[in-house]
């Protein structure tokens, strides 16, 4: 079930917008998906031998699932940027684009004759993202930077360490928090610019940078490094130890606090002078939640979960992605779309959000390596001979 569709549900936001996508791998792509989701045509742009991650496990009949994720309802337009003839063809696109996105190392467009300064002249309205590891300048600027780096620059790393008692050697946080927080920041931004362009009648350059995106997530962290705090020997959010695996619990106020040691049959510590204020209760944090697992670890999971929603108190089992994905919630919420590619279907998920007089969903269709590029060169206006000889021996197979 999703939500009622209204009247004007049948047209996307941002229908009606083009967007010059010249990102790749993850934190870009996934910017320029969100604007593909609210109805932005999205124009990816890609080499011959097509984005990295198109060979990107799981791969059916060699199409990734992980790139159709990423790049599912985009069109694909192939050229070689360092060919002269490729400039003239993005320069006429820029004429028609409103949004351009790019996660190339800085100096690299602009060496291109494709930055921002050079592409304004060409569209004064054009939106153009920048998205890079450390921002455009600066004397981190110019290194490279994946999400794994990030993590590990940011400090983020060392923050989740500091959660794991006993633990002293950094994860390896294989989730790449980095690049999707960098590029919903990038939608954010680009929304922002659009909404301003109303007025203004003229774009902008947005510069992205993945290390303060990443710096946003630890925001407790980030006042705890100015002043001095004393954390708790056992984390105050963690999971508790059940008969047959754990639970997680999340005391996040005095009436959680209180139907939690109700639940577990205790409610004479909520005047226990080592719980009974919140000060005291953080210095005792320790005592407090082995006393509670003496509790849960006679519970299965299942019987916990119960009697901790039973009284009100935040919780869930620790479950797998797959688990997730078969919550009855996440049908009920219309999360997840099929959708289709060279190898099959699977599915994606949604937006996150719903909108009441938008339709909110991601497109059916990822599109093979270079299936729009005539489209697009037609476009620019050149003719069929023009377009057999700038294409060359890829695209002609592409054709038939």
């Amino acid at each position: 079930m999703t939500m009622a569709n209204d009247e004007g549900n049948s047209t996307k936001s941002f229908h009606g917008l083009r967007v010059l996508d010249f990102s790749t791998t993850i934190a870009g792509p996934h910017c320029t998906r969100m604007l593909a989701d609210m109805g932005a045509e999205v124009i990816k742009i890609e080499t011959v031998e097509g984005e990295t991650m198109r060979t990107r496990p799981p791969l059916r009949n060699n199409f990734s699932t992980v790139f159709g994720q990423l790049n599912v309802g985009k069109k694909s337009l192939v050229l070689d940027l360092k060919s002269p003839d490729a400039i003239k063809i993005v320069r006429r696109l820029v004429a028609s684009a409103d949004i351009l996105v790019e996660n190339f190392r800085p100096g690299v467009m602009r060496r291109l004759k494709l930055d921002y300064g050079s592409l304004r002249e060409l569209n004064p309205k054009l939106i153009y993202c920048s998205i890079s590891g450390y921002g455009q300048t600066g004397p981190s600027a110019e290194l490279p930077a994946y999400a794994p780096v990030i993590h590990a620059a940011s400090g983020y790393d060392m923050a989740h360490l500091s959660y794991q008692p006993g633990r002293s050697r950094p994860d390896y946080c294989g989730i790449y928090h980095a690049d999707v927080v960098t590029g919903a920041y990038a939608f954010g931004a680009i929304s922002a610019a659009l909404y301003q362009r109303h007025g203004s009648q003229r774009g902008q350059h947005i510069d992205v940078s993945m290390l303060e995106s990443m710096l946003s997530l630890t925001l407790n962290e980030l006042q705890w490094s100015q002043f001095e705090v004393t954390k708790p020997k056992r984390p105050m959010f963690g999971p508790l130890e059940t008969a047959d695996g754990y639970v997680m619990v999340a005391v996040a106020s005095e009436k959680t606090f209180q139907n939690l040691v109700k639940a577990a049959g205790h409610p004479e510590w909520i005047t226990d002078a080592r719980f009974a204020k919140y000060a005291d209760r953080r210095d005792n944090w320790e005592d407090l939640m082995n006393s509670i697992e003496s509790w849960s670890r006679m519970l299965t999971t299942e019987k916990c979960l119960a009697e901790l929603n039973g009284h009100g108190v935040p919780c869930s089992a620790y479950r797998t992605v797959a688990e997730a994905l078969n919550d009855p919630q996440i049908a009920h919420r219309g999360a997840l779309s099929e959708v289709s590619d060279g190898g099959g279907t699977f599915k994606v998920l949604n937006l996150p959000f719903r909108m009441s007089g938008t339709n909110v969903s991601a497109g059916k269709h990822i599109a093979t390596l270079g299936e729009h590029t005539v489209a697009f060169l037609r476009e620019t206006g050149l003719s069929e001979d023009e377009i057999a000889a700038f294409s060359g021996k890829s695209l002609m197979a592409e054709r038939h």
